[in-house]
């Protein structure tokens, strides 16, 4: 069955059956493989995706459900939220493996778009779910810190 979606701000159509996770529908027929397979029942965060601006788990979201919403990934993320974000990731060399960071980039930078200088609590609650299996929760913690004060500057 065909879906046209917006993607990235472009329409995007797949042939795909109805049930088909959007990340598959998302890194097989889009070929955007930047949102990570890591659980496949919504509870690591790596297959985070934006729709219409909120952090979705794409591994649970089937396509039939998306309808006219927008969908966000990791490889068109951008603002200066997302910007803060890569540049604190960079600076502070948060990942390891980097297999779960398209998930913890996203819900940071949604967190700062919210909320441009989040407490420890705030971090804690909003990264709650995105699993680091390296355990970096120290550097991620850290690196959202350092993006919030780089917005500021």
């Amino acid at each position: 069955m065909r879906f046209d979606l917006t993607v990235n701000g472009s329409k995007r159509t797949v042939d795909v059956d109805p049930d088909t996770p959007l990340l598959w529908a998302l890194r097989d027929e889009l070929n955007l493989t930047g949102t990570k397979f890591g659980c496949g029942i919504a509870a690591c965060g790596s297959c985070t995706v934006y729709l219409d601006g909120e952090p979705t788990r794409s591994c649970q979201t089937m396509v039939e459900d998306v309808g006219e919403a927008k969908v966000t990934t990791i490889d068109a993320l951008s603002g200066k939220p997302a910007e803060a974000v890569q540049a604190a990731w960079r600076e502070l060399d948060v990942p390891q493996c980097g297999y779960c960071q398209s998930g913890q980039i996203m819900a940071a930078a949604a967190l700062l778009n919210e909320n441009a200088k989040p407490s420890d609590e705030d971090i804690n609650d909003a990264m709650d779910g995105n699993v680091c299996r390296c355990v970096s929760y120290h550097r991620i913690r850290k690196a959202i810190h350092r993006a919030a004060e780089l917005m500021e500057a």
